[in-house]
């Protein structure tokens, strides 16, 4: 049986929403450019390597100094693109008697959005380096490099690779130490450019920006090279990132390489077929008739692909998600007598590093059958010969299906995807929209390096690493030096002869203002026992994930978390395996200010700022085998605020009386059209509904009548509540369409419940959600800009 068989023979008729056979491609051929070294040439000749069209392309545009973004798709052989021109440089360089040439000798500094991209990128460009017979000496440097790497690399590497954040703390705030690579650099890599969005994307273009200013200090002028899979406007992104005119930016999008034919099947959870079943499992899927959950189905799938000889990756949409997938994995492969078990894992972010690194290999080797994984394998690590990618759930973006669905099939081999719907509203519209998920534009990158949150910090670690002139304000998008001024008054920076520097006197580093991930410090998690750390977890998510009575899952293992500071959360293992525990938080939300408002005939489309301040107050317990629930407890947490933006729609109290919409049905209704509206707000922005709050009010304080607000979750805004704000009528059609098809008849998963819902989705009305998008899209209609 084949493994697309083995895959369909799983699923039931019901099941299949949609199944796409993507043909296999031919590639367009071009000679290598003429300016390559000849070592460079012939090293790539010994390895067989052709330049498609696109390659030749990227690299001209790199040698002509051009800031370039590669976007063409996954396998197409980015790198080459922007390592080739670097090794010809490093290649024909000959050093001469002058210092000052000895001390440009050509280096490039490769940026990558985790150190497991970065290690593996390394072992790449080594095997590049012999087969070319270059001078170049490369090394991966970030947090976990002994110190020893450290000072070789310093001395001695001129291609460097690492993460924005070693870039930061040690690459900028030290950069006397590199000053050798600083003076040589030519070529800055940012690999996965379309992984920085929100706050992480703001605050690593605004570190590019710091890099391009000490490499002019030192006397070079790098060129910066973007590569991406997927990206919406590449070019215009880009110049927004670098802070410069779009025609400074060149783009290769046009992707001549060849490729294997791709299958993918589109389905939902299996109908169950009894209530008594349907008491005991979670409940997925857009029919009346229960179905099985999104993990359970994608397990089992995997379970088949694992039996039929595949090698195959499972992505979750969390950390909790990929260890529960590995162990229904392993225990259906149990049921099946495979003998194969023991060859299933998990992968996830928070695991120690060389816990990630012997994975990563075991996946290559072949040792390991199954990864159940979160998004960190969804980037470019070279894992050659997956035969299936399972994905349990929509990964959030039209660009990580893309990039998830594009780690099957290398190596020449037909690749298999398997997507199944979760009971999420964006899932299931999606379930009935199949045809546009191969053929719609990935969403626009959202950031914002103007983010005062961000920008602030930035400027506090330039000074310190540089004396800021007046000249330097067009680095961070200001038009004047005013912001520095007020820096000044704040006491951050001081002010003499011309030049802004950082205040030693407060005897505190600058660069530890800068939080470039966006989540805070990283909270150790420790095994109380033993001692021994199990992994890490931000601080920002410490109070939903590892909170006292919480239950930690590592490697498939219970713990029980049994105390959390600002540092540490101590755990110990938990003999019950069958309980798991979810946060109940509470939420309020004050409009600070309104920059954008729009009246509608019988109500006001905004957008502004709002302070967003939130408390875990308790946390369910759930069966982990069924989802059934076991109870609540309270919890005593401290109090959350977060300055932030949001958009938010206020109808009139006589407009919902109209429409049939009474007092004791009202909050229900804008609850769950709260809930709708933010499952399909990711259909418009780069984000999840993770990345996404929202509030719902029958009376909100400063409105003054039913209030629905949706802001995003980082210090500042993202940028998705504007988007959503500007996109106001599509996003609203799209909700209330929703609504319409989903044919359940008191609201369900797939409509109006949420799973990170505070309040327990409590109270909900579908009828009322559906009635009260109906009549807020009928007046936006009738008042269109």
């Amino acid at each position: 049986m084949t493994l697309w068989n083995a895959i369909l023979d799983g699923l039931s008729a019901d099941q299949v929403a949609g199944i796409h056979h993507t043909p296999a491609r031919e590639g367009v051929h071009a000679p290598w450019p003429s300016w390559l070294h000849p070592d460079v040439t012939a090293g790539l000749a010994r390895l067989g390597i052709q330049a498609w069209q696109h390659q030749a392309e990227g690299m001209e545009a790199i040698h002509d100094h051009r800031h370039t973004v590669i976007a063409t798709g996954t396998g197409s052989g980015k790198s080459l693109i922007a390592w080739m021109p670097v090794l010809s440089d490093i290649a024909g360089y000959r050093s001469s008697v002058s210092l000052a040439d000895i001390r440009r000798k050509p280096s490039a500094l490769y940026l990558a959005p985790t150190k497991a991209l970065a290690a593996d990128q390394l072992d790449s460009l080594n095997r590049m380096i012999a087969a070319t017979a270059s001078p170049a000496l490369a090394a991966a440097v970030d947090g976990d490099a002994p110190t020893e790497v450290r000072r070789w690399a310093r001395a001695h590497a001129n291609l460097i690779l690492t993460n924005p954040d070693f870039a930061h703390f040690s690459l900028l705030a030290g950069h006397q130490n590199w000053s050798r690579m600083w003076a040589g650099l030519s070529t800055i890599i940012i690999d996965e450019f379309h992984t920085y969005r929100g706050m992480t994307g703001a605050q690593v273009a605004l570190v590019t920006r710091r890099m391009l200013r000490i490499a002019r200090h030192y006397g070079a002028n790098p060129t910066v090279v973007f590569l991406s899979a997927t990206a919406n406007d590449p070019g215009a992104t880009a110049a927004r990132f670098l802070g410069v005119a779009r025609d400074d930016i060149a783009v290769i999008d046009t992707d001549c390489s060849a490729h294997s034919a791709t299958h993918l099947v589109v389905a939902r959870g299996r109908p169950l077929p009894s209530a008594s079943e349907a008491d005991i499992l979670v409940l997925d899927g857009p029919s009346e008739a229960p179905r099985r959950s999104a993990v359970k189905e994608a397990a089992e799938a995997a379970a088949r692909a694992v039996d039929a000889g595949a090698s195959t990756l499972v992505f979750a949409r969390s950390r909790a998600g990929a260890e529960t997938v590995a162990q229904l994995v392993r225990e259906s492969l149990t049921e099946r007598c495979s003998g194969l078990s023991d060859r299933v894992a998990a992968y996830r972010g928070g695991y120690l590093p060389e816990e990630r690194r012997d994975l990563e290999a075991g996946l290559r080797e072949g040792r390991i059958r199954a990864l159940a994984t979160t998004n960190a394998l969804e980037l470019g690590i070279d894992i050659s010969g997956l035969d299936a990618v399972i994905m349990s759930g929509w990964p959030g973006t039209h660009a990580s299906f893309r990039q998830q669905l594009g780690r099957a099939g290398r190596g020449g081999k037909d690749g298999i995807g398997v997507l199944i719907a979760r009971d999420d509203p964006l899932d299931q519209y999606l379930a009935e929209h199949v045809d546009d998920l191969l053929t719609q534009s990935v969403e626009a990158q959202v950031f914002d390096p103007t983010n005062p949150y961000a920008v602030s910090a930035q400027v506090c670690a330039a000074a310190a690493e540089l004396p800021l002139t007046a000249s330097d304000a067009a680095v961070f998008g200001f038009e004047s030096t005013a912001n520095f001024d007020e820096l000044v008054d704040a006491g951050l920076l001081t002010h003499r002869g011309g030049t802004w520097r950082w205040n030693v006197a407060l005897g505190v580093s600058a660069h530890a203002m800068v939080d470039i991930r966006g989540g805070g410090s990283e909270i150790s998690i420790i095994e109380g026992s033993t001692g021994v750390l199990l992994g890490t977890v931000s601080s920002g998510q410490a109070d939903t994930a590892v909170h006292p009575h919480a239950i930690y899952v590592h490697q498939g293992a219970p713990y029980l978390v049994t105390s959390l500071d600002e540092e540490r959360a101590i755990v110990e293992p938990y003999r019950d395996e069958e309980v798991r525990t979810f946060a109940v938080a509470e939420t309020a939300v004050e409009i600070t200010a309104t920059s954008r408002e729009r009246e509608l005939r019988h109500g006001i489309l905004a957008f502004g700022d709002v302070l967003v301040a939130s408390r875990v107050t308790g946390y369910d317990t759930r069966r982990s085998r069924d989802g059934l629930y076991l109870g609540r407890m309270p919890l005593e947490m401290p109090l959350r605020q977060l300055p932030t933006q949001g958009c938010w729609w206020t109808i009139s109290q006589t407009r919902c009386t109209e429409a049939g919409l009474t007092l004791d049905i009202l909050p229900g209704s804008l609850h769950g059209l709260e809930h709708a509206a933010i499952g399909l707000l990711p259909l418009f922005a780069t984000c999840d509904r993770w990345d996404i709050g929202g509030l719902s009010t029958a009376h909100h304080p400063q409105t003054g009548g039913p209030t629905i607000i949706i802001h995003d979750a980082i210090p500042g805004g993202s940028g998705c509540a504007e988007r959503g704000f500007h996109a106001a009528t599509e996003w609203l059609a799209a909700t209330v369409s929703r609504l319409e098809s989903c044919p359940c008849r008191e609201g369900c998963p797939s409509c109006v419940q949420s799973p990170k819902c505070g309040n327990g989705n409590s109270p909900l009305s579908k009828v009322g959600a559906l009635i009260l998008g109906s009549a807020l899209l009928e007046d936006m209609m009738s008042t269109r800009p």
